[in-house]
């Protein structure tokens, strides 16, 4: 008895020592198993052919360890749970199962009640293939008109009548074209391709069904005027069997699979009393317990989630609306953001006449230099627009009329469509003055400097252990 109680303990250990080699752990963060497995699905899809700035696995790993750390801090702060986040990442998942829900007897089911209700509208009747010449009659048409139409009428089916039966479908065809008032059919040589009961203006859809097939009706009257039809074809609705590929292709074209899904989903969540949420997360963990790229796949979007709404919680948003965090930062960096060129600061105008060119600068020489656009466009009315304004911090070859008129370059002007005149007002600036002056890139720099002190704080806050021995056999195994 001991000696089969040390064998399955050695089995055991053997197991487990199988499964530990088959992916072992490559580091921990905050206590929680980060596999090799999945940090070569993010190392491999990160540096794989195409991308510039390619990492060694020994760059990556700091890399990854700090998007680890934000992922520990946002479920530390249980942002998982947050409805918003929790509703996006729950139908994430759904995206995840349902294309792996393949619910036959469903789609089977729709399959059937859309065959059945097709033919149903047929009333046992035949499917027609038919072509027509209509000659347009209002139905408020005088006598004159009326008579003028029956003679048009009259007069086409006594050429075709004369025509050998034969030759006829030919012959319609070609007086279709050049006669039909059905200008969408007559192009098509009167076709109207494949029609059954209840589809057609009663009065047509009667005579239509007296024919046979290569039989063409005498004058007939509807609604719409005076029609001749020439019957191609006819037979009876087809079996389920006959049509039966055609509607699955039908309805799959309508997200029948996806519909067949969701109809699974409920019933089965509603028949184990479970929230259709729960049978997701069953569902996903059996599917990635078998595919470990889906598995990979589905962690690194949750973490990904996890690490946008952190940073921007914490970082991005903080750091963005910290002007004046911003302007110490600049003043602390200025030499960063020196420029290697002049630069124009200002409004490029664009005006109909040179009257209205005369009245905008008049109005802008009093103006602030942040209100000089605004004052510009302020000439203009709800009706008319005379004036036109491009703002910006212009360096030579932004704008071929900043070129023209400040830099004193060979260049034209390019006016504006409509706006022929064309001036500039602001002032030439050396280097830039404030942290605006750089177009975004101190908030930039400031949000990355921001971040930097951020990770280094989580850091300090969460336990990190890499094991170097597994590092080194990434890719490798």
């Amino acid at each position: 008895m001991k000696k089969i109680a040390v064998l399955a303990m050695m089995m055991v250990a053997g197991l487990s020592a199988v499964a530990q080699s088959a992916d072992p752990v490559i580091m921990k963060i905050n206590g929680k198993d980060i596999t090799r497995s999945e940090f070569e699905y993010s190392f491999n899809k990160n540096n794989s052919d195409g991308v510039i700035d390619k990492k060694t696995v020994e760059e990556y790993v700091p890399l990854y360890v700090d998007f680890k750390l934000k992922v520990a801090e946002a479920e530390s702060q249980r942002l998982d749970t947050l409805s918003a986040l929790s509703k996006e990442l729950d139908g994430y998942k759904e995206q995840m199962v349902i294309p792996t829900i393949v619910d036959s007897a469903y789609i089977e089911r729709e399959a059937r009640r859309t065959y059945d209700n097709t033919a149903s509208r047929f009333e046992g009747q035949d499917l027609l293939t038919a072509s027509h010449i209509l000659v347009l009659m209002r139905q408020d048409a005088t006598d004159e008109q009326q008579a003028a139409a029956k003679v048009r009428i009259d007069s086409i089916y006594a050429v075709l009548k004369a025509v050998p039966k034969e030759q006829l479908a030919e012959a319609f065809a070609q007086m279709a074209t050049e006669k039909s008032d059905d200008k969408g059919s007559a192009q098509r040589g009167g076709a109207l391709g494949q029609f059954g009961k209840g589809m057609m203006i009663p009065d047509f859809e009667a005579a239509a069904y007296a024919l046979k097939a290569g039989e063409m009706s005498a004058p007939v009257k509807s609604t719409v005027g005076w029609h001749l039809i020439y019957m191609t074809d006819r037979h009876p609705f087809e079996s389920y069997e006959f049509h039966h590929d055609n509607i699955i292709k039908f309805l799959e074209q309508r997200g029948i699979q996806e519909a067949a899904a969701n109809a699974y989903l409920d019933s089965v969540s509603s028949e184990r009393q479970i929230t259709r949420a729960q049978l997701v997360n069953e569902l996903l963990e059996k599917l990635m317990a078998e595919d470990a790229e889906l598995r990979n796949l589905s962690q690194e979007y949750y973490d990904g989630t996890l690490m946008y709404e952190v940073a921007k919680k914490d970082v991005w948003d903080k750091a963005q609306e910290d002007t004046a965090g911003q302007e110490a930062y600049f003043k602390a960096h200025k030499k960063d953001f020196a420029w290697d060129s002049p630069r124009f600061v200002g409004i490029v105008i664009h005006t109909k006449d040179a009257a209205s060119m005369d009245k905008v600068k008049k109005l802008v020489k009093g103006a602030p230099e942040e209100k000089w656009a605004e004052t510009a466009v302020s000439v203009n009315s709800d009706s008319v627009k005379v004036v036109r304004v491009e703002r910006g911090l212009f360096k030579q070859g932004d704008n071929a009329n900043v070129d023209k008129l400040i830099f004193k370059q060979k260049t034209e002007l390019k006016p504006m469509a409509d706006y022929p005149v064309t001036d500039v007002w602001g002032k030439v600036l050396k280097a830039p003055r404030t942290a605006k002056d750089t177009q975004g890139q101190v908030a930039t720099d400031f949000q990355n400097e921001q971040e930097k002190l951020w990770v280094e704080k989580l850091r300090k806050k969460f336990p990190v252990e890499v094991y170097d021995d597994v590092v080194k056999t990434v890719n490798k195994h």
